[in-house]
């Protein structure tokens, strides 16, 4: 098994990439999140899964071994393919699908394209344990409490702003100083959306 890759950066693609390695080019799929954290240097590493079938061998690859883990998690349910695995991964970073698991959000796992209500029940049912125990979060803790978010995101909505958007920058807010207010978090969020 190819379990990284580390060479010159050929081509560069939201979808996939190129590298160079050794004078052979290497086709491989990646997603937004990988796609996002490649900056324009030359040289290039990639933490790597190869998926063989019957009629092709596809190389994905991933700026973060948290990521790689992630994907290979998911492809562990039973439905979810490594397209869909890599739309996830496309749609929120690996911690945020971390969390998701952990926790229980459904609606957080369902809102990705081509996910329905029962495909997001069986990603919890099936990783959720598997999430807790590999990344050692207690299941306490991994709750979400902060109703103060909650409330900021749903008045951003309210606000005529994207949830995903508005979410990753209430994220950023509440990383910063999680004691804030609604009001502070929803001001500081608008100037940064």
């Amino acid at each position: 098994m190819i379990t990284h890759l580390k060479g010159k950066l050929v081509e560069k693609n939201p979808t996939h990439i190129v590298i160079e390695c050794a004078g052979v080019g290497y086709f491989v799929n990646i997603s937004l999140h990988t796609f996002s954290k490649i900056g324009d240097s030359e040289s290039i590493q990639l933490y790597t899964h190869l998926q063989v079938k019957e009629d092709s061998h596809t190389l994905f690859g991933f700026f973060e071994k948290s990521e790689r883990e992630i994907f290979r998690l998911l492809l562990s349910v039973s439905g979810i393919g490594s397209s869909t695995a890599r739309t996830m991964l496309s749609s929120l970073s690996p911690a945020q699908i971390r969390d998701a698991i952990a926790t229980g959000d459904v609606p957080t796992i369902q809102g990705i394209k081509g996910i329905g209500a029962k495909t997001a029940q069986r990603v919890i049912l099936d990783l959720k344990d598997k999430v807790l125990k590999v990344y050692d979060i207690d299941e306490l803790s991994a709750q979400p409490n902060n109703t103060n978010k909650d409330e900021a995101l749903s008045a951003l909505e309210v606000l005529g702003f994207v949830r995903k958007q508005a979410e990753k920058v209430v994220d950023k807010v509440v990383a910063q100083d999680p004691g804030l207010s609604v009001e502070d978090i929803i001001k500081f969020a608008l100037k940064n959306l």
